[in-house]
């Protein structure tokens, strides 16, 4: 079990996962929303997810027009998990304790999108769009 939670510490989550693949989304949305070159997110089913403390004090901003949205904590700002369907949950790979389980980015996901600037150097897979996981 891992456990995250945000900067101020208002807000605490536990997943049940061994070793979980990173994706790393370059699209401008995600860009905008970290202002670095995209999201870093582990991607796990509902039911290996659970909320330590502090459900409630999770905001969420969901873009206009658009099937994206983000969760942050009311007081420091800081990214959290959230979920854009019934099924899985989107947890921010910069939210975990421990940054030194072993992760390791399997997929970049909306590469065409990238930023000029943004030069990929691992060796996660490469897919022009997004990817059903």
């Amino acid at each position: 079990m891992l456990e995250g939670g945000c900067s101020c510490g208002a807000v605490r989550f536990a997943i049940e996962v061994t070793r979980p693949d990173v994706y790393v989304c370059h699209c401008s949305i995600c860009r905008r929303s970290s202002g670095s070159n995209g999201v870093a997110v582990l991607v796990l089913p509902n039911a290996q997810f659970r909320w330590l403390q502090g459900e409630d004090q999770v905001a969420t901003w969901r873009k206009p027009g658009a099937d994206w949205q983000t969760w942050f904590c009311r007081h420091c700002g800081a990214r959290l998990p959230g979920s854009n369907d019934a099924e899985r949950m989107f947890i921010p790979a910069g939210a975990l304790d421990e940054q030194t389980v072993g992760l390791r980015v399997a997929h970049h996901i909306w590469v065409d999108s990238r930023a000029e600037w943004d030069e990929i150097g691992d060796a996660g897979q490469q897919h022009p769009e997004g990817i059903h996981s």
